[in-house]
């Protein structure tokens, strides 16, 4: 009887073993998910906090479609498309995945899925006021500095809005792009802004004023 060896693996058979056994590293045994302990761990690992936009920005390498969960298939896709299959090497990769996710083709994108990202089972087209004012600062605030702590401060005093929606959301990166500010000279109500936003423009005229 002839025993015939096992081929060696190769190279990329290898690294897909090292992306499961990092995988299962945080997973959960029962649901076979990275649950919200498992995140916390990789985060500790990766020495980056859970509200961290480099974390956020993983998340949408892995179009992760639940918040706080990562599944074996949205890992794996993550990782391939950094090139990483240790933690040390994922590690390395964020400031490159920033780099990269910062550019304007990417960004647009990556501010849409972090909404998207926000929403639960309790609210799936919404988000509430307190999160989306979190959500601003670790998105936007590096970029948008003035625009976010002006927009955070008006939805935390008024009184109309209790979540805000995806248009609102979007019309929001639109006006920090599109708008100077903060004279605004260019904004005008016609243009098929949100109300939401209308209202910010008139409420920061007023403190002008």
């Amino acid at each position: 009887m002839t025993i015939v060896s096992a081929a060696p693996l190769t190279e990329l058979e290898k690294a897909v073993n090292h992306l499961i056994d990092v995988f299962h590293k945080y997973s959960n045994t029962s649901s076979n998910l990275i649950d919200p302990a498992g995140i916390e761990k990789l985060c500790s690992d990766l020495d980056v906090s859970r509200t961290d936009i480099r974390f956020l920005m993983l998340a949408w390498t892995m179009k992760a479609e639940k918040q706080g969960y990562i599944t074996h298939e949205e890992w794996t896709r993550g990782l391939k498309a950094l090139r990483a299959d240790t933690i040390d090497e994922l590690k390395k990769a964020l400031p490159q995945l920033e780099k990269e996710v910062r550019t304007p083709s990417n960004f647009a994108d990556f501010y849409a899925y972090a909404f998207r990202y926000s929403l639960t089972e309790e609210k799936p087209e919404s988000t509430d006021i307190e999160t989306i004012c979190q959500l601003l600062d670790t998105v936007m605030g590096s970029t948008f500095r003035p625009q976010v702590d002006y927009f955070v401060e008006y939805l935390k005093i008024q009184k109309d809005y209790k979540v805000i929606n995806m248009d609102q959301w979007m019309g929001f990166y639109r006006f920090c792009n599109e708008i100077s500010f903060p004279d605004m000279s260019e904004y005008s109500p016609g243009l098929a802004w949100p109300l939401v936003l209308n209202n910010f423009v008139e409420w920061i005229r007023e403190k002008q004023a």
